[in-house]
């Protein structure tokens, strides 16, 4: 059994949802596309695919494998494309991962983008705050905010973001604008982040980095609800400046302590350095150098 033409039969029959379909697609007999799947699940010790007299669906180790399985195929025709001198064009499926804001705001568009340059390209995007395995999870590149821990991947640097300390001009006029970290204590505060996390909040003054504890009256794991809390005069809520920069431009909300920031959070595009550097890949973050710019606060 060839693993490759056995995984391209699986995928192509998981595509089409039909033995018939496939085998007319790869130029193949129903019974030719049986038997490598068959030898492959057998090589697996899995079943892949449950087959009824009116169609065929994926098992759960099918929907596992399958991913992996595309993942696989792109790899092989990118290494072709690279060897025979055809990698001018990007082709293939590419699948990119982001922050779930960060994603739908600013990565999404240069995704739209990207398709309508590369009609030869799909795309997956897949957002999500958790911090995913690119290798384990098929990932051919992610967006991540913040500085990055050690690692095999390979990161390139394409913007920066500032948190920031925003409030609603009513709530200011109110209750004042605190000039110094310390005067948090007498406000009112929104906590955004990890529900599990101590509400705390980072400044730098005189060069030194200080910390300030607070009891929000409020707090969310949602950016969102956050500052719509600080719109209606909830109080003072640290975020992302791209999560503001809508109410900011608005006059919704307004910066303060901004002279005690602390420093800018770099935003890096990183890859698998196991993969060869892909069409795909490079020519995604051309474009994102291209077109964008992800520089906040």
């Amino acid at each position: 059994m060839d693993r490759i033409d056995a995984m391209q039969a699986f995928v192509t029959v998981a595509d089409l949802r039909g033995f018939a379909p496939a085998a007319r697609k790869l130029g193949m007999s129903p019974s030719g596309v049986t038997r490598l799947i068959a030898a492959l699940e057998e090589r697996l010790g899995a079943r892949l695919l449950q087959r009824t007299t009116r169609q065929v669906a994926l098992t759960d180790a099918g929907a596992r494998y399958l991913e992996r399985a595309r993942r696989i195929l792109s790899d092989v025709e990118e290494a072709e494309s690279a060897a025979e001198g055809e990698r001018t064009r990007p082709g293939g499926r590419l699948l990119v991962s982001a922050p779930n804001g960060f994603g739908r705001l600013h990565v999404s568009p240069v995704v739209s983008a990207y398709l309508q340059r590369y009609p030869e390209v799909s795309a997956d995007l897949r957002l999500s705050d958790r911090m995913i395995n690119l290798v384990e999870e098929g990932v051919d590149l992610a967006v991540r905010i913040g500085h990055l821990p050690d690692s095999t991947l390979v990161a390139r640097h394409v913007g920066e973001m500032r948190r920031i300390v925003v409030a609603s001009k009513d709530y200011l006029k109110r209750r004042g604008e605190p000039k110094t970290p310390e005067a948090i204590a007498e406000h009112d505060t929104i906590h955004f982040g990890a529900m599990t996390a101590e509400p705390e909040w980072r400044f730098v003054v005189d060069g030194r980095e200080i910390r300030i504890s607070s009891t929000p009256r409020f707090a969310s794991n949602s950016a969102d609800a956050a500052i719509q809390y600080a719109e209606a005069g909830g109080g003072l809520t640290r975020v992302l400046a791209y999560q503001a920069a809508a109410s900011l431009k608005a006059g919704r909300l307004k910066i303060v302590l901004a002279p005690f920031a602390p420093p800018a959070l770099p935003i890096h595009i990183v890859y698998p350095t196991s993969r060869l550097l892909s069409a795909k890949v490079r020519t995604f973050i051309d474009l994102v150098i291209e077109s964008t710019r992800w520089n906040f606060g």
